[in-house]
C-alpha cells in the first residue's frame, strides 16, 4: 500500500502490521504535496491516512463470508498538524465476536471507531469517526439441497 497512489503522493506511509492484521501503525511527514496554504498538513491528507485500514481490518479478520464497506466518516481537527503524524488502528476480539454475534442471524451491523492523529509530541492533531456496514453473505442452495 505504500505505492498505492493517493498515499504515494500524500506521503502517507505504512509503518507496521500485525502479522493478523489486529494492528497498523500509519505515519505521515509533513512536505510540499501535503501541505495547505498555512503550512500545515493538508486535512484530505491527514483523512486518507485512516481511510481505508479498518475496512481492510475486518476483511481479513472475518473472511470471505462477510461484506464490509466503509459507510460514513467524520473528521474533527484539533490543531494544527505539523511534523509526523501518527494514526494507530486495533482491533481486538471482542470487537470481531461482537460483530459476528450481531450478523450471526442475517442482520447488518454498523461498528463505529474511532482514530486519533497524533503528532510527534503525542497531542491530537485530528479524531476521525469511521462507520463501517457488516453483514454476514447469504448462503447460496446447493445441488441436491433440498432444505427450503
Amino acid at each position: 500500500m505504500n505505492f498505492w497512489p493517493p498515499f504515494l503522493g500524500a506521503g502517507i506511509r505504512l509503518k507496521t502490521v500485525s502479522d493478523d492484521f489486529r494492528s497498523v501503525v500509519v505515519q505521515m511527514k509533513l512536505y510540499s504535496l501535503n501541505t495547505n496554504y498555512v503550512g500545515t498538513h493538508y486535512g484530505g491528507s491527514l483523512y486518507s491516512m485512516t481511510d481505508p485500514f479498518y475496512m481492510l481490518m475486518l476483511i481479513e479478520n472475518l473472511g470471505s463470508d462477510y461484506i464490509v464497506w466503509d459507510k460514513a466518516a467524520s473528521i474533527r481537527f484539533k490543531k494544527p498538524g505539523k511534523g509526523k503524524v501518527t494514526a494507530i488502528f486495533t482491533l481486538n476480539e471482542a470487537t470481531i465476536t461482537a460483530i459476528k454475534n450481531a450478523t450471526a442471524g442475517g442482520s447488518k451491523y454498523e461498528p463505529t471507531f474511532i482514530i486519533e492523529i497524533k503528532d510527534e509530541s503525542g497531542d491530537t492533531v485530528a479524531v476521525v469517526e469511521k462507520l463501517l456496514y457488516v453483514k454476514k453473505k447469504e448462503k447460496t442452495k446447493t445441488e441436491g439441497d433440498s432444505s427450503p
